[in-house]
């Protein structure tokens, strides 16, 4: 159902001006029958000027008249043709309370510095900062560049951490996707410098049996006997 609005000033002029039950009413204005039953009673809403859903566009007399003939009847509201062609609003940058602003460009340079892949574009949007001073930190240009010391903005309160995974995350996705057009495939760790030292530890150790020991007395006594 299409929300109705000012539904408290909605149900006041239905409940003066229609033989409606409070439960036909408070499903119409998504309110609770109590509280219909209360404005009717004049302990709620009580100073509120009725508004006429007929001249507002959100009802038809024919609702009316059909809910009034039959108690169990819900009446619909009517639908604005331009329902479906309307859009939200689109986020605009994000606001930083003052006190923070000056934190900016370190988390800037905790972002560079951490997360090259991340676009100036998602840098911009994640906290409220601008493209030129996004570039004056990347190539130190900014004023303060030798003040400016990294910083993640999530321990100053300029993002959450989940926007910013989640900032991360589409820019590492996207630059995977480049370079898989691109034909760059990432560096794979080389093996064989690891192999010899590998080999010397999984060589097996050579086994002591008792003959070999007393083999080798022997052989030191027949030596001292012989000097």
């Amino acid at each position: 159902m299409t929300d109705i609005l000012m539904p408290k000033a909605t149900a006041v002029w239905l409940i003066d001006n229609t033989a409606l039950t409070f439960g036909q009413i408070a499903d119409f204005c998504s309110l609770h029958p109590l509280e219909v039953k209360g404005i009717a009673d004049g302990d709620v809403a009580a100073g509120v000027r009725g508004l006429d859903p007929i001249s507002g566009g959100q009802l038809v007399r024919d609702e009316i008249e059909k809910a009034e003939a039959n108690s169990d009847y819900r009446m619909q509201a009517v639908i604005p043709k331009h329902v479906n062609k309307m859009q939200q609003k689109r986020k605009g940058p994000r606001y930083t309370p003052v006190s923070r602003r000056q934190n900016r460009p370190d988390s800037i340079a905790w972002i560079v510095r951490n997360h090259p892949e991340v676009s100036d574009m998602q840098i911009s949007k994640l906290i409220g900062t601008t493209k030129p001073t996004i570039v004056s930190v990347r190539d130190r240009s900014h004023w303060n560049a030798s003040q400016i010391k990294p910083v993640d903005p999530v321990s100053i309160g300029l993002c959450t951490q989940i926007d910013l995974d989640s900032v991360v995350k589409i820019a590492a996705e996207k630059k995977r996707i480049a370079d898989e057009k691109a034909g760059i495939v990432p560096d794979e760790v080389e093996t064989d410098v690891l192999a010899p030292a590998d080999e010397e530890i999984q060589q097996p150790t050579k086994e002591v049996s008792a003959a070999s020991v007393f083999s080798s007395f022997s052989e030191l006594d027949d030596d001292s006997e012989s000097e």
